[in-house]
């Protein structure tokens, strides 16, 4: 089951379960998709690789399966994609 990461990992922001601006890789790294496609061009920094739209858990759900709250971040932010 996904974790549903509360934070993007480069800037910091808030992303809900429900937001449709989270992106993430197979491994689950999450980004906002202002960072996701703009300095990261659509590549996770972490793995190389793609960053896609997070689906979103139905709120019915989120009760019973609820959202991580465990925030990860980049000390240093991102950095431009080579």
């Amino acid at each position: 089951m996904l974790q549903l990461r509360p934070n993007c990992e480069c800037c910091d922001k808030d992303l809900f379960p429900e937001s449709a601006d989270a992106r993430i890789c197979s491994f689950e790294c999450t980004f906002c998709s202002t960072c996701a496609e703009g300095v990261l061009a659509g590549k996770c920094p972490n793995c190389g690789g793609e960053l896609v739209a997070r689906p979103r858990r139905p709120a019915a759900k989120l009760a019973r399966f609820p959202a991580s709250t465990e925030r990860v971040l980049k000390p240093h932010g991102c950095k431009e994609a080579a």
